[in-house]
């Protein structure tokens, strides 16, 4: 007996029934001998992490575009932050932790430099539209490892692809531990950014809705340790009563959105970003207009892309991957006037 093999013996005795285990997974889509050492999840944790895009996440936007203090959130360490909640969590309940940590370390893979108003303009720019969560999957299976994808199993992609849509629960992953993703995602970011709104100065502590803060906590880490508690309190509430649903209470899940909704109101779209926010879509605009007139311009591997599937897909691919740094050099490289010296 190897050590994955040894490792699957334990999840048998571990996991709940209702959870996944590796030895039972569907499988990719391409056939791959089983490593000695790691279950299949092991494997999927290991390439998302390794790959490029998973590094780029250090210089795409969280909430606040280009801030230069060390302790504001981005898209990496809010990834971060998503998977320590949502293995507390899927280990909590008593499901594969490898694979929870897999979904969540992949789950925003596909976001657009700025945050989701790069999201937002490419949506607006591209014929089909553009969803970051469907991006996260043509990014890990069609354009990482030099376009051959990183060949993860269906259980991890189903996850990272049903990990948004927080208020319609039709739309959710087919294992549990996909949707305990879903739950941490929203229980990460709604609180990490009530905390860098208060570091921005553009939120004050006294300003949060008491209605919400009351229940659910005063401090960051409080709000987290009730949502995170009820989260596997109610979750195994539901398996007991034979509801396959990754759940919280009424009275929680309602603070949640509530506070939530204030973020949406006063942050997100809130009047005291909206200047920033105009200058990103800006930005990415014109870098999308750029290239969709000199598409010849583009490396070698978006202009094969352009050749089997369209203009505005090779385009949108480049763009997708880019960092917020990246994109800013890419503006003023093409549009910002250089000084000519006679």
């Amino acid at each position: 007996m190897n050590i994955r093999e040894m490792i699957e013996e334990k999840e048998e005795k571990i996991i709940v029934t209702q959870g996944i285990i590796s030895s039972k997974s569907i499988g990719r889509d391409k056939y791959e001998n089983p490593d000695e050492n790691r279950t299949c999840f092991m494997v999927d944790r290991d390439r998302i992490i390794h790959c490029k895009s998973f590094r780029r996440l250090k210089h795409k936007t969280q909430v606040f575009i280009k801030t230069f203090g060390d302790h504001y959130r981005t898209r990496l360490t809010h990834t971060l932050e998503v998977s320590q909640i949502s293995r507390t969590i899927g280990k909590g309940i008593g499901l594969n932790e490898d694979l929870v940590e897999a979904i969540a370390l992949g789950h925003d893979i596909g976001h657009v430099a700025f945050a989701h108003n790069g999201e937002e303009i490419l949506n607006q720019l591209l014929p089909n539209g553009f969803k970051h969560n469907v991006n996260s999957i043509r990014v890990l299976t069609r354009l990482e490892n030099q376009g051959q994808g990183l060949n993860l199993t269906k259980e991890v992609l189903d996850g990272i692809l049903h990990h948004s849509g927080f208020q319609n629960k039709k739309i959710k992953a087919f294992t549990l531990e996909g949707q305990v993703v879903k739950f941490s995602d929203k229980i990460a970011y709604v609180n990490h950014d009530v905390d860098d709104s208060i570091r921005a100065g553009i939120l004050k502590q006294e300003e949060l809705p008491k209605e919400y803060i009351e229940v659910l906590g005063f401090s960051s880490s409080d709000r987290i340790n009730t949502l995170v508690r009820d989260c596997i309190y109610k979750t195994l509430d539901n398996l007991k009563k034979g509801i396959f649903q990754v759940d919280l209470s009424e009275k929680i899940e309602k603070a949640l959105m509530g506070l939530r909704s204030f973020m949406f109101t006063n942050i997100y779209n809130g009047s005291k970003l909206s200047i920033e926010r105009e200058k990103a879509k800006f930005v990415i605009e014109q870098v999308f207009l750029y290239f969709i007139k000199r598409p010849n311009e583009l490396p070698e591997v978006y202009r094969k892309i352009i050749e089997k599937e369209g203009l505005y897909q090779g385009v949108a691919d480049y763009i997708s991957g880019m960092s917020d740094d990246y994109c800013l050099a890419i503006f003023n490289e093409k549009y910002v006037p250089k000084l000519m010296v006679y």
